[in-house]
């Protein structure tokens, strides 16, 4: 099977105009960062309803230092999900604060929100949600959680840009907001994320944790006043996103058409459990489950038998509690059960920009025969 024939789960689009203005950056002799992402974080601003927005060299750092900001420290909790990127609980742990998981509502999989006001006590500080897959949390209910408890709120948007809430995109409104440009993300910008914040005092207060702690003096000097890390954009990596974010829309309707041919030519029969329908996801990835209780064979095989016939399948998440590090804070198999069945079961299909209607019939007529093979 040829390189050409394999359908990877996901592969960014990167236009002639994006690779040339990487070159001219390459020329320009200012590659770390500089004007680019400059003009960057101006278009990421605009993008977010005027709102101050900086950048970093990923939504990781993005994460952590927007819970710097906020204060989070030991003897502060932080309530999350358990069916996310590790990196969503690691930030908590970095600043010394204790990560409260919450399991996830089974139809959006997303945290429960029921649960997670139960699960707020004196020592909770902050809220961090995650739009699991493109679909947004709920933001209307989970400002309203949020205000009755005088809680702040750090927005795991990482793989929602573009996607909308009540009519709202996301990002717009609200506390601060963490979105992500990693490669499979709906843009990129090779690697990094964006942190959109309330005031100026804050994006200032971020530049310094994103640089050293370094605060530029007006005589030409600078001070050190917090233990910053090394976490700034290169302008290479702005230019790969300015020229992507013109395209979001574009490539989220391209998404979402193609989430639609997804739910026409699915065989039902097959016992998938689909995602929820929503319009307000950007559909970042496609996930159903499989029925792994009826399967002859579990994921992995099925996953190596999708790539023998020349479809890639991604595994998107793990439920992160039944991780070593985790085990070893006490978290056990059992605790969070919606999280562990979906994170046990589910497959994340082809859906990128570049994909064909064509392809996605590929998928589903690849995942027929395998599955009938499962369920003989």
């Amino acid at each position: 099977m040829s390189q050409l024939e394999f359908l990877p789960f996901t592969k960014p689009t990167l236009d002639e105009e994006t690779i040339q203005s990487v070159a001219n950056v390459l020329r320009s002799g200012w590659i770390t960062s500089g004007p680019k992402v400059q003009e960057f974080e101006a278009a990421l601003s605009e993008h977010f309803g005027g709102r101050p927005v900086r950048v970093a060299n990923s939504a990781t750092a993005a994460l952590e230092i927007g819970l710097r900001l906020m204060g989070i420290g030991p003897g502060d909790e932080v309530i999350t999900t358990p069916l996310t990127w590790v990196a969503t609980v690691n930030v908590i742990l970095k600043v010394g604060a204790t990560p409260v998981l919450v399991d996830i509502d089974p139809a959006t999989r997303n945290i429960d929100l029921d649960l997670l006001e139960k699960a707020i006590t004196p020592n909770t500080r902050a809220l961090l949600p995650v739009d699991l897959a493109g679909l947004p949390v709920d933001r209307r209910r989970l400002y309203e959680i949020a205000g009755a408890h005088n809680l702040r709120v750090l927005e795991d948007a990482a793989q929602s840009q573009g996607a909308t809430s009540h009519g709202e995109r996301i990002g717009t409104k609200g506390d601060l907001c963490s979105v992500s440009f990693h490669p499979n993300k709906n843009i990129t910008s090779i690697e990094g994320g964006a942190l959109v914040m309330n005031t100026l005092d804050e994006a200032r207060e971020f530049e310094k944790w994103r640089l050293q702690g370094v605060e530029r003096l007006p005589d030409g000097t600078m001070d050190v006043t917090l233990p910053g890390g090394k976490c700034n954009l290169t302008d290479v990596a702005a230019a790969v996103g300015l020229g992507q974010l013109k395209r979001i829309v574009e490539f989220n309707t391209k998404r979402t058409r193609l989430a639609h041919r997804y739910f026409d030519r699915l065989n039902r029969d097959l016992g998938l459990e689909l995602p929820v329908w929503s319009d307000d996801s950007n559909w970042h990835m496609f996930q159903p489950l499989l029925p792994l209780e009826r399967m002859k064979f579990g994921r992995g095989e099925f996953i190596a038998k999708m790539k023998d016939k020349g479809i890639g399948v991604g595994v998107h998440y793990p439920a992160l509690h039944l991780f070593t590090l985790f085990r070893a804070m006490g978290y056990s198999e059992g605790q969070y059960p919606v999280a562990e069945r979906v994170g046990a079961s589910t497959v994340s299909l082809p859906l990128f920009p570049g994909m064909s209607p064509e392809d996605v019939d590929r998928v589903c007529e690849a995942l027929e025969q395998v599955m009938k093979e499962a369920l003989a």
